[in-house]
């Protein structure tokens, strides 16, 4: 009976020992949330260089259809977020408001809308260490207070 008490002690410690390790989180995935505020909780994502791939998760944590007001994350060099919001308009919701073939668009999830998530995973190889990226949301009118850094390496 002692044998056995002491065993499962022995277990029970080793699994709190273990937890720690088995609670840290994939560096390389990453998740941000929007509202019905037209706000990301998040102003800034950073994934470490030593990434091979990137998995970024976008929930919408409010109760507005897409239609009304649905949110993307769009990841693109600093330099095109304007243009690429500008070019997502023309391309409309049926495209996701992301002009088809963009090569200005690093990557990028689909429009959704209260309650929903939705995911991209994309190849790190797109991306330079230390290099210039933001994210925003191109639905009409929503990159204003929607958009935020993020950092490779």
């Amino acid at each position: 009976m002692k044998s056995m008490r002491n065993t499962l002690a022995a277990g029970a410690l080793l699994g709190a020992l273990a937890l720690p390790v088995l609670a840290q989180a994939d560096p390389c995935r990453v998740e941000i949330s929007g509202n019905d505020m037209m706000q990301y909780d998040k102003q800034q994502l950073s994934v470490p260089a030593t990434c091979k791939e990137i998995t970024v998760t976008l929930h919408h944590v409010g109760k507005q259809p897409r239609e009304v007001m649905g949110h993307d994350w769009v990841l693109v060099g600093t330099a095109d977020m304007a243009a690429v919001d500008q070019a997502g308009l023309a391309a409309g919701l049926a495209n996701n408001y992301v002009q088809p073939g963009d090569k200005r668009v690093l990557a990028h999830t689909k429009v959704i809308g209260g309650g929903e998530s939705t995911s991209v995973t994309f190849p790190a190889s797109l991306l330079k260490k230390g290099g210039d990226y933001s994210y925003l949301c191109t639905f009409p009118g929503h990159s204003a207070l929607m958009h935020g850094k993020f950092s490779f390496g």
